[in-house]
């Protein structure tokens, strides 16, 4: 039994191991195209409102619209298949944007990208519950919700790797291209390793019995009732909100802030910076979360609050300092606290939904997320880039766009505290409602 206990530890690793490293092919093909803005924008002649919708909404809005169907699947039928064929088809679309030639091409390969990482996060996270109980299971996604951090990283990485020998030199069709194969490849390894777990294995134990599934209005109704997941599926949109306009702009400021600065230097220090600060962030708010919460749930909202209102004057500064040196060294303690609201935010998506729609329940929070956070926030960004652009030079027009942006965490931690104040009460609702499924 012991032999067999830890085999199914060793396993479950192995599982975790693998969705993160899927989750990181996720960020790694949204990230390139923020890297490569100022590139492929001055060949494709694109202006900072189009660079906004390539990076927002036009990927947001398909990403979020397939993304309820294929949790409708995800909670009836086999959740590894949908896992490999969704990182297949979006490396694919990944290897076309190489192809672009204008705004509608790389319009067209961004949404077909969406649509195939819409088939991502919502089973990952619906496999990582039925595999960790939910006391370590805010550690548990944030150890999968490293794969933002250590996949921007590499994002960075592969840039600094595949550039020029100069490191002026930026093929990005190759880049992309690339990246997309490698996607394809590991999409058949996947396939070939994980095997579909018991659903509900936490809460049911031993029990033969088959889940029985909700239609759609139902799982909907249902999570309309939870009012602290609302609150941290606001929360998680508004502090992203922040974080995505960061990435798909930040290039695109620093390059022309200081010519000189060696391109492939940024690269690989913003590489750093995300795999350690904004990695470290994420697990150790998660940790903390987990050890604060087992005495007071209220823990999963008041940690994250506390982090984003920490977060929003560093945004702020980072674009105010006299040197790319300086913005570096701020947005390294930034996305230290950035990274805080992730696991706590997941775990509550799962832990609150009823245990037969953890996929629709994480589409859902992906849904609010990424219309707001993904599709709104670099959008927002680039109209206002552009409409600065008209009395200010091309870097401080992106500085006090970013700059307006970022007040967005402010609204964030107050969404954060309100569910807090919730917590309590529907976490006690939800083990009664798991406890009632499992019995039935």
């Amino acid at each position: 039994m012991q032999e067999n206990n830890k085999t199914n530890k060793n396993y479950r690793a192995l599982v975790l191991v693998l969705l993160t490293l899927v989750y990181g092919f996720n960020f790694i093909d949204r990230q390139i195209v923020g890297i490569l803005a100022p590139f492929f924008s001055e060949e494709l002649g694109l202006n900072n409102t189009q660079l906004g919708m390539l990076t927002g909404i036009l990927f947001a809005a398909f990403y979020t619209l397939v993304g309820i169907p294929i949790a409708w699947l995800a909670d009836r039928y086999n959740r590894t298949h949908i896992i490999s064929v969704s990182l297949f088809v979006w490396s694919g679309f990944t290897a076309l944007t190489g192809f672009a030639n204008n705004f509608m091409q790389m319009g067209l390969a961004r949404m077909g990208v969406g649509v195939g990482e819409a088939g991502g996060s919502p089973p990952s996270h619906s496999i990582i519950s039925d595999l960790y109980p939910k006391e370590e299971r805010a550690s548990a996604l944030a150890i999968y919700s490293l794969g933002i951090p250590f996949g921007i990283m590499f994002a960075y990485f592969a840039v600094a790797m595949l550039l020029g020998k100069s490191g002026e030199t930026v093929n990005w069709r190759r880049i992309f291209i690339i990246l997309g194969v490698i996607g394809m490849v590991f999409a058949v390894v996947v396939r070939l390793v994980l095997r579909e777990p018991k659903r509900g294995a936490q809460e049911l134990g031993a029990s033969t019995k088959p889940l029985k599934t909700e239609p759609f209005g139902k799982s909907l109704k249902t999570l309309l009732t939870i009012k602290s997941w609302w609150y941290m599926c606001f929360g998680i949109s508004s502090a992203s909100f922040v974080g995505y306009a960061f990435n798909a702009f930040q290039t695109k400021y620093l390059v022309p802030f200081d010519p000189e600065f060696n391109f492939k230097t940024i690269m690989i220090v913003l590489g750093v910076i995300n795999g350690i600060c904004y990695a470290g962030g994420t697990y150790f708010g998660a940790r903390l979360a987990d050890k604060f919460g087992k005495n007071n749930v209220r823990a999963y909202g008041l940690l994250p609050a506390m982090a984003v209102a920490i977060a929003c004057p560093l945004a702020i500064l980072a674009f105010w300092v006299g040197s790319v040196w300086a913005h570096l060294a701020v947005v390294s303690v930034f996305v230290f606290f950035l990274g805080f609201y992730l696991g706590p935010s997941f775990a509550i998506a799962q832990t609150l939904a009823p245990i037969h729609m953890r996929a629709m329940s994480t589409a859902l929070f992906f849904f609010i997320l990424n219309i707001i956070a993904m599709g709104l926030g670099p959008t927002f960004t680039g109209i206002m880039a552009d409409f600065f652009d008209k009395t200010h030079d091309g870097v401080h027009a992106v500085r006090l766009a970013l700059s307006l942006t970022s007040l967005a965490l402010l609204v964030s931690a107050g969404f954060f505290l309100l569910a807090a104040k919730n917590l309590p009460k529907d976490w006690a609702d939800a083990e009664k409602r798991n406890e009632a499924v499992a019995s039935d």
